[in-house]
Parts: structure tokens; C-alpha cells; sequence
């Protein structure tokens, strides 16, 4: 991945065949002494997506209490995460960017204090729009700057070896926010939700932040290191300054550098964008926006329905942890026996009348979350794969928004045909379409016919495992 030369600004890269060469001229790269700071910049990424995206999937529970308290209908009241998710997203191909320019330190407190001032502001929302406003534009523009594609961007120039495990990992901080639907509904129901609003706002604000600004930075050079903790002799510096990356992969693909307008001319790009708009934004979001409120349809409490969502939280943080696998059997095996399991969690679903088979909604919670846990993340996996190098933020960005575009429709559109129907049927219809359509799309991409899993590459990257 891509790591910056602080006189020049140009991108410096490392294919593995050059790492083996250097490593066997004398062990000149080795490694260094104590923990690798790779592993703090994750752990703050970590830790400021846990926060980021808990605050907006928050809205699950937050959702039947606002309905409760203003009497709209579920569709235009889902509209604030639609319009959130679609910001979000437009935002994204430009939030890299922006890092890259400005520096993390800079952007990333500046997005906190956005994200959680628009939070913090919609307990003293009295209107729909005060909601779209503070919460879907807000917030969503906060969230955008210290979300998923900076941190990507961040972490992937500090990590090479071993993607899989580092972006799984990364991507626990998406799925341990769902646990964080049983700790807003404590705060809503403890006080109320314009104060657990606030609460939520002001928290998000005053860790984030302080931990950007003091500990995070844009690449290993900022440190004097490369990529996953290797320090080399000056001589070789200058030769890796003129290198490029192709870790695992070989032939035209490789020796391409990788823009955006470049990107888009493939087919793999195509379908990699349609799978974040059905997987991501289609059966994600109506998971997150709209599970909730079904259980208490059916007549689970609140609490109850909190805690179901909570399971599938954790379920959804052990399959971000599962994307493993893939480094090891292949990005669309993995992805697509995931996807699998997504559409039996679902077949649940239909089976769910009354709360008198408790199991069947947990279930749905552990199937759900570990099938889309494990597939989202192997996704955003393949999109580095495919295409790493110095403009990886920008195409990560746009393949965001095709997750922003299906997830400013299908919040929406569940909760539309809600009110016209009285019924979840035809959206869990949508949700299991999604889940096969995506499941196909990566098969037809075949990731690992580009990028091969072999056991030399997987002999290199556990040389390079956590301290």
C-alpha cells in the first residue's frame, strides 16, 4: 500500500518479490524494536469507528421512540438515515482525499466535532427537518471524515501483509457499534432521548478528537518506518522510493497504476460498486434500520428488541474477524458462503410471528451478522486487492457511494411498503435478493484469479503477524 515521501509527496511502494530480494542481500529490512505503531493508528481507527458508526446506527432504537413521540409515519421518519447514508456517501470520494492533504490530525478532529455536534443537536429537535439537517446532513459529514474510507485509506498505508486480518479487524469497529443499541437505549430509557442524543454527541466529541489529534498520522514515513514495521539502511530506502507495489499479484493488472477514471473502465470496478449497493446498502442498512422495530412488532420490548439487535452486533463483530479466512481460501469463497448464510438468516425472518419461539430470533441475529459481517469486510478487502496504490482513497470513496445510494433507498422503501402494506414481507423479499445477486457479482469477479492465495504468500505474512 501506498506510503508517502515526506520531501517529494510521491507515493512509495513495495511488492513482495522486492521485500524477499532485500531480505535475502544481507536481512537488511528487519524488523524493529517494541510494538509496531501500525497497531496504535488501528487501534485509534478502531476506536473512532466503534464511535462514528455507533452513533449512527443508533437510529434503529431511536427510530420507534421518535415515531412514538411525533406520530410520523415510518417512511418519512426513516428518511433521516436515508439522507444520512446518501451524504455520507457523496462525501466519501473526497473524505481520502482530504486526509491526504490535510493530514488526520487535522480532518479527523474536525469531523468529530461535526458528526457529534449534529447528534448533540437533535435533542432539541422539534421538526422533520431539524432531523434531516442535524442528523442526516451533520452528522453524516462528520461521519464521512473520520469514517470508513479515511480510516481505510489510513490503515492500508501502515499495512501491507496480512490485509485481510488488519481490515477485519478494522472492520469490528462497524460491527461492535451495533452492541451500542442496548447502551442508547439505557440512555433513553434512563433519561430521554434528547438527553441520551446529547450524551451520545458530546462523548463522541471528546474522545475522538483528542485521540486523533495526538496519535495519529498519515503514514509509516511520519515515523521513519515502511509498512508493517520493517525499517530499512538508507541504501535501500532509496531503492524502495522507486519501487511499486504488487503484493501477490502478477502480469498487466499489477504493473497498472490504479486511478479512479482507470478503475472505472473495468468491469470488476462495476461489480464491486453494484455488491456495496445490494449487500451494503440494501440488505445492510434495512438489517440495521428496520430490525428493531419488527421485533417489537412481533411483541418483544424494547429492551428485548435492543438486545436481539446487540447479538447481532457481536454476531456481525466475529465475522468482520472471520475475513481471515480469506487470506487464506480466497476472497469469493469466503464472501459467497457468507452470503449464504445471510439468506438462511433471513429465511427466519418469515417464520417469526409472535415472540414465542424466542431462538429464531436470535438466530436470525447470529446468521445475519456473522454472514454480512464476514462479507462486507472481505469487500472493502477485494477493493484493496483489485486496486491499491496512491489513489485508493478516491476509488474506495466511490465504491462507498454505491453503498450511500442503495442505502438512501432502502431504509426508505422498507419503510414505505410498511405503511402501504402493514407488513415486512416484500422487503425481507429484497433483502434475500440482494444477499444472491451479490453473492453471483463476486463470483463473476473471481478475486483470487487476480490476486492468488498461495502458501509462499502466506508463509511471507505470518513472518509479519502482531507483536
Amino acid at each position: 500500500m501506498p506510503l508517502r515521501d515526506s520531501g517529494a509527496g510521491l507515493p512509495v511502494h513495495v511488492s513482495s518479490a522486492v521485500m524477499n530480494s532485500l531480505e535475502s542481500r544481507g536481512n537488511s529490512l528487519e524488523k524493529r524494536d517494541g510494538i509496531f505503531y501500525g497497531w496504535v493508528i488501528l487501534s485509534v481507527a478502531l476506536t473512532t469507528l466503534l464511535l462514528g458508526f455507533g452513533i449512527r446506527n443508533a437510529f434503529s432504537v431511536f427510530y420507534p421512540t421518535i415515531v412514538a413521540e411525533f406520530g410520523w409515519g415510518r417512511g418519512n421518519t426513516a428518511l433521516m438515515f436515508s439522507i444520512t447514508i446518501i451524504v455520507y456517501g457523496l462525501v466519501a470520494p473526497v473524505a481520502g482525499s482530504l486526509v491526504d492533504r490535510f493530514g488526520p490530525r487535522l480532518v479527523l478532529p474536525v469531523g468529530a466535532f461535526i458528526v457529534g455536534g449534529g447528534v448533540a443537536l437533535c435533542g432539541t429537535a422539534t421538526a422533520q427537518w431539524h432531523f434531516f439537517l442535524f442528523y442526516g446532513v451533520m452528522g453524516a459529514v462528520g461521519l464521512s471524515l473520520v469514517g470508513w474510507t479515511t480510516q481505510a485509506t489510513i490503515v492500508s498505508n501502515w499495512f501491507v501483509r496480512k490485509r485481510g486480518l488488519v481490515f477485519g479487524i478494522l472492520g469490528t469497529g462497524f460491527g461492535g457499534s451495533l452492541v451500542f443499541a442496548s447502551v442508547a437505549q439505557f440512555l433513553i430509557s434512563t433519561f430521554d432521548w434528547q438527553t441520551a442524543y446529547v450524551i451520545i454527541g458530546v462523548s463522541s466529541i471528546a474522545i475522538i478528537g483528542p485521540l486523533s489529534g495526538l496519535l495519529m498520522r498519515r503514514s509509516p514515513q511520519d515515523k521513519g518506518l515502511l509498512p508493517d514495521g520493517l525499517s530499512p539502511s538508507s541504501q535501500e530506502s532509496r531503492h524502495l522510493n522507486e519501487l511499486e507495489i504488487s503484493v501477490g499479484m502478477q502480469g498487466e493488472w499489477a504493473a497498472t497504476t490504479w486511478t479512479l477514471s482507470r478503475a472505472m473502465k473495468t468491469y470488476h470496478f462495476w461489480f464491486l460498486f453494484s455488491i456495496a449497493f445490494c449487500l451494503m446498502g440494501v440488505a445492510e442498512t434495512i438489517a440495521i434500520a428496520h430490525q428493531v422495530f419488527f421485533f417489537r412488532d412481533v411483541g418483544y420490548g424494547p429492551m428485548q428488541a435492543a438486545s436481539i439487535y446487540s447479538v447481532f452486533g457481536v454476531a456481525f463483530v466475529f465475522g468482520n474477524l472471520c475475513t481471515l479466512l480469506s487470506d487464506r481460501l480466497g476472497r469469493e469463497k469466503v464472501f459467497m458462503a457468507s452470503c449464504l448464510l445471510g439468506t438462511v438468516a433471513v429465511s427466519f425472518l418469515f417464520l417469526i410471528k409472535d415472540t414465542s419461539q424466542p431462538w429464531m430470533a436470535f438466530s436470525f441475529a447470529v446468521f445475519c451478522g456473522l454472514g454480512i459481517g464476514t462479507a462486507g469486510t472481505v469487500l472493502h478487502t477485494t477493493v484493496a486487492d483489485l486496486f491499491q496504490g496512491r489513489y485508493f482513497g478516491s476509488i474506495q470513496g466511490t465504491i462507498i457511494l454505491g453503498f450511500a445510494l442503495g442505502g438512501a433507498i432502502a431504509p426508505w422503501l422498507a419503510g414505505f411498503l410498511y405503511d402501504r402494506t402493514g407488513s415486512y414481507f416484500t422487503t425481507f423479499l429484497i433483502l434475500l435478493g440482494s444477499l444472491l445477486v451479490s453473492m453471483v457479482l463476486m463470483w463473476l469477479i473471481a478475486p483470487s484469479k487476480i490476486r492468488p492465495v498461495s502458501s509462499k504468500t502466506s508463509k511471507i505474512d505470518s513472518e509479519n503477524s502482531m507483536p
